[in-house]
């Protein structure tokens, strides 16, 4: 399968591309801000079924000619496509600038939506999108003081695989999103510090590995939480 992570150069994206990688029938993008962890990242795939490209997909409208072609050059087709990139900032709202409040929507949602419009003409009957979001986003789940661009950003993102399920069905493309709770993970520790979370980012990364594969055969415009805590 050819596959694209987006968000993979650390955390739970990283687990992710490992994890997809031990399959050598896998060929997979993974794109990050940080170059170095991304090269730090492909030396430990053995397999040599995995490349990178750097991006911040908060700036992808800038240089969405560019990302273009450099995708269409290195995948004719795209089966999976995983949208795991994330950013949070720890403040009140009312404390929150103008400008981390639109990093966040940009990053968390804006991003992701103009990456998904790039890859769905390589996309056909069968593919998989997977967004990720978070329990933070998920209606009606507990809220937590501090996350509120944060949580209205992985909101959108859920409604907004919703509404793509209902307009990509006739193309046989599904779009299925997951509302994470608890991971050990670096962001998850700078919203809740102290707090020891029930999964790691490897666990987590297993999870979601099998259902890009194989969750589109039972699963189609949902927002499935995946959470034994909260946080």
């Amino acid at each position: 399968m050819n596959i694209i992570v987006s968000g993979g150069s650390k955390g739970i994206g990283r687990e992710v591309v490992l994890s997809l990688a031990t399959d050598k029938d896998n060929q997979i993008l993974v794109t990050g801000r940080n170059e170095g962890l991304l090269k730090e990242l492909l030396m430990e795939c053995v397999n040599e079924n995995v490349s990178y490209y750097r991006m911040d997909i908060s700036e992808l409208n800038k240089e969405i000619e560019a990302v273009k072609e450099e995708i269409s050059n290195r995948f004719s087709r795209l089966d999976i496509l995983i949208n795991i990139a994330g950013l949070i900032f720890v403040k009140d709202f009312i404390k929150l600038s103008e400008q981390e409040a639109r990093n966040m929507m940009e990053t968390n949602f804006f991003g992701p939506a103009a990456f998904i419009k790039l890859m769905v003409p390589l996309m056909s009957a069968g593919s998989h999108i997977v967004n990720i979001s978070s329990m933070g986003g998920f209606q009606g789940s507990s809220k937590y003081r501090g996350l509120s661009y944060y949580s209205a950003s992985k909101a959108a993102l859920s409604c907004l695989s919703e509404c793509l399920a209902v307009e990509l069905g006739e193309t046989g493309i599904s779009v299925n999103c997951l509302a994470l709770g608890s991971v050990q993970t670096e962001m998850f520790e700078s919203a809740f510090p102290g707090f020891k979370a029930p999964l790691d980012p490897k666990e987590m990364a297993e999870f979601i590995s099998y259902f890009a594969i194989n969750g589109n055969k039972y699963f189609n415009g949902k927002v499935l939480p995946v959470a034994i805590n909260n946080p």
